[in-house]
């Protein structure tokens, strides 16, 4: 079952191939994210923590948008757009 760590580990992954690529965004949805780590979709998913790691790296001081989500605020169609360079990239 995938960690809050392993969210957030492939959220900086994306982040900095998306960086390399010159792109001064990222939009991520949640059902992506949770699909490249593993378990999504399946009974045992882990949505909510993939949702919360998303939303602790939205940070206002970089102009970080959410763009869309879901009535509870958690799930599949949770969609934050991320503004890029982003600095150092802790585990890379």
């Amino acid at each position: 079952m995938p960690s809050a760590d392993d969210f957030t580990n492939e959220l900086f992954r994306m982040m900095h191939e998306a960086e390399r690529a010159g792109q001064d965004s990222l939009e991520v949805e949640a059902g992506e994210l949770h699909r490249r780590v593993g378990g999504y979709p399946g009974r045992d998913h882990r949505m909510p923590l993939c949702c919360e790691a998303m939303r602790a790296q939205v940070h206002k001081g970089y102009g970080d948008t959410l763009v869309s989500a879901p009535p509870s605020g958690y799930g599949a169609s949770l969609r934050i757009r991320y503004r890029l360079p982003r600095g150092e990239f802790v585990g890379l």
